[in-house]
């Protein structure tokens, strides 16, 4: 589990397809130094798990599921990427509760200055759109981020100074594709709720009724009604 508080940059050294899946080699900041092989850690918003330390160098196994829902099947050597390592029970929660199981893509459609903040309008599927609300919260490449306006298939978020110089988020322009995360909150009552409708649904209508009951006996001539 993560926050979607961005604790540092990280640089591809490399990344090479193993047929339908990949192994990316990353280089982190210092201070990541206390995780360890088998430990999670959210690049880009995506969980992924270390396979392997050298130093400061990461390597990360990427699954196919991975590379075709999110945008880490594009990633090229030397880009660099959102990191934040998994949250400890004792921390503080600074954004919000991230699984790093990316949902799906957004698309980059408007970027403006605010005064010392930007705003990024997002568009994305139908399919993830019908989660989001009014102030609610999103995670964008792995950052917490609050919702500004839900406008039909497209949000926008604004970007304080201290994220845009801690994360990736406006190294990216319009066209550019992020990882996108709905509130799991969302989902679990979306799944709650579905399978209650279709419960009932599939409910069959009782076989008991007046004529039966008065086939088999309990008629009113029998003083049960």
């Amino acid at each position: 589990m993560f926050t979607g508080i961005v604790e540092g940059i990280g640089k591809v050294t490399n990344i090479r397809k193993l047929g339908a899946e990949a192994i990316c080699i990353l280089r982190v900041p210092d201070f990541f130094s206390d995780c360890h092989p088998g430990d999670s850690i959210v690049v880009d918003g995506v969980c992924l798990t270390i396979t392997e330390i050298k130093g400061d160098l990461f390597t990360l196994d990427i699954s196919a599921e991975t590379l075709n829902r999110s945008t880490l099947g594009k990633l090229k050597q030397g880009e660099m990427v959102n990191l934040e390592r998994a949250l400890r029970l004792s921390d503080r929660l600074g954004g919000h509760l991230v699984s790093g199981h990316v949902d799906g893509t957004g698309i980059i459609e408007k970027i403006e200055r605010f005064q010392r903040s930007w705003i990024i309008q997002i568009g994305l599927d139908q399919s993830l759109s019908r989660y989001l609300i009014d102030k609610g919260s999103i995670a964008v490449d792995g950052i917490s981020l609050t919702i500004n306006r839900c406008m039909g298939d497209s949000f926008d978020v604004t970007v304080i100074p201290q994220t845009a110089n801690k994360t990736t988020l406006l190294k990216k322009g319009i066209g550019d594709r992020v990882n996108i995360e709905i509130d799991l909150i969302s989902k679990y009552i979306e799944r709650l709720f579905f399978n209650d409708r279709v419960a009932i649904s599939k409910e069959k209508p009782s076989r008991i009724d007046r004529d039966m009951l008065i086939r088999y006996g309990f008629g009113e001539g029998n003083g049960h009604f």
